[in-house]
């Protein structure tokens, strides 16, 4: 008897060998990111998408299986996320936080927030609250991961402890610190939005498509995580072949701008249209400042050491909304306007084109006069650069 217990203990059920244990934790694990990406993220939060509702129950089975995570708790609290983002209301931002605290205790922080019912009710509408959800899933939250830890010692005997292990640390880990401390702190940004969201790589593998974080807070209710043609969203791709399935049909997707004849005369259509586009906009000045400085640094020469410097340096931050800009960076920005009169005022431009869909207190009317305004000054600038952005304006299509 005692032999045959330690024999259970030491091989489990399918007494598999070591390579095909792993290859187990990262299939089941895989499948929990998917679950979070897809069910929680894409389609619960930000509906995004609609899923069949067998692929729905599935996911939802699943993550309280083997995260007992609530869907209408973690739905709420990354709304919450993105409606209070980088302010002391966020409830994971690194910015307030810190980018330690978040790494290391982002699930202490969800649950935290989990206890708020004021986020629960304010931001976790629309969420399923049929029987098993009112009976099962929320009041017995923990159940499944004691199943999931049974299971696991069952399989695979006592190593089935380190398999639950790795599963439960799996979303604190790869969601909880990486996406929410990571990727609001280190990476690269496709798109200036007003929070501080980064790209953490550009191939969306191991955390679904997550790892395109700035991507997504650009277009928060696209259901397509990537954006540029390097980029990768295994999420995405999941989602496309339950497409042609029947079993999930996408509702949103980030608008792609789309061009016609310039206009002479800009209307409301324009406006509405570049005001869509705002951030394919933004991410053409940037372009323009990069390259503008990069032509500068050349006319300079040699000679002018210090200014070349500046202007080499403000490449990588002159490009960025200048409210994100830092002490020190505020601090040299005279100095590389002193350097380049032109920069300066593709900066100036860069600031009152923006401040056009950031004034939200005035009408239509008004706010299509100052487009028209602000046009009529970048065509008479004389600046190939301001002029080529001028046309691009007055190209954008409703």
């Amino acid at each position: 008897m005692v032999d045959a217990v330690l024999s259970f203990l030491d091989t489990g059920l399918l007494d598999f060998a070591w390579w095909q244990i792993v290859i187990y934790t990262l299939v089941v694990t895989h499948i929990t990111i998917a679950g979070v990406t897809i069910y929680l993220h894409r389609c619960q939060a930000h509906r995004a998408l609609d899923l069949h509702p067998v692929v729905s129950h599935f996911f939802r089975f699943w993550l309280w299986f083997t995260t007992g995570m609530v869907t209408r708790e973690w739905a709420a609290i990354h709304r919450k996320h993105h409606a209070r983002c980088e302010t002391p209301d966020d409830p994971h931002s690194p910015q307030t936080r810190g980018l330690r605290k978040v790494l290391l205790e982002g699930s202490e922080l969800y649950r935290e927030e989990a206890r708020n019912r004021e986020t629960i009710e304010k931001f976790g509408h629309g969420t399923p609250d049929d029987w098993i959800e009112r009976h099962l899933y929320t009041p017995y939250s923990y159940l499944g991961v004691y199943f999931t830890l049974a299971l696991c010692v069952t399989l695979f005997g006592a190593i089935g402890l380190t398999v639950f292990a790795i599963q439960m640390l799996w979303i604190p880990i790869t969601a909880a610190g990486i996406i929410n401390g990571v990727g609001h702190y280190y990476g690269y940004r496709n798109w200036d939005c007003p929070d501080a969201s980064t790209n953490v790589f550009p191939w969306g593998i191991l955390i679904g498509g997550e790892e395109l974080h700035n991507n997504h807070h650009a277009f928060a209710s696209s259901a397509k995580l990537s954006a540029k043609w390097y980029e990768f969203d295994i999420g995405w791709m999941y989602i496309r072949i339950m497409s042609l399935l029947g079993l999930a049909t996408v509702r949103r997707l980030a608008p792609k701008p789309k061009f016609a004849q310039a206009k002479p005369v800009i209307d409301v259509d324009t406006l509405q249209a570049v005001i869509a586009h705002r951030y394919d906009m933004m991410a053409a000045f940037a372009d323009s400042l990069r390259r503008a400085c990069a032509e500068e640094a050349r006319r300079l020469g040699s000679n002018n050491g210090r200014e070349v410097a500046a202007l080499t340096a403000a490449r990588r931050w002159l490009v960025i909304d200048a409210g994100k800009w830092t002490a020190e960076q505020k601090a040299r920005v005279g100095e590389v306007f002193a350097a380049s009169d032109s920069v300066r005022k593709l900066v100036e431009m860069r600031q009152e084109l923006a401040s056009i869909w950031e004034r939200s207190t005035l009408n239509k009317d008004q706010l299509l006069v100052q487009l028209q305004q602000w046009l009529a000054r970048a065509e008479a600038s004389g600046m190939r650069p301001l002029q080529d952005l001028a046309l691009r304006v007055r190209r954008y299509a409703a």
